[in-house]
């Protein structure tokens, strides 16, 4: 993983409410927004924003059905960035 990709990441991580969103995502094979608005406590912007913020990294596949938007874990991703993390860190 490249230095930039694995820092980008982190940077996404380092977002408590960024943490929590990739969180409930993780936690489904394929999560309507529609649903996740409903479920956390901020305005649709600011979700946007963040899901905006975790696409860019990587973690998360955006799914367009239309009008509405299915998430999912990149889980490629995820399991690259842990296996980079046990690298550095140990």
């Amino acid at each position: 993983m490249e230095t930039n990709e694995f820092q980008r990441i982190a940077k996404a991580l380092a977002d408590p409410r960024r943490f929590a969103i990739l969180e409930r995502i993780a936690g489904c094979k394929e999560l309507a927004c529609q649903t996740l608005c409903g479920e956390m406590p901020v305005s649709k912007a600011t979700l946007s924003h963040h899901l905006q913020e975790l696409e860019t990294a990587g973690l998360v596949s955006i799914r367009m059905d239309g009008k509405f938007a299915h998430l999912s874990l990149r889980k490629d991703v995820w399991l690259a960035y842990r296996k980079e993390l046990a690298k550095r860190i140990g």
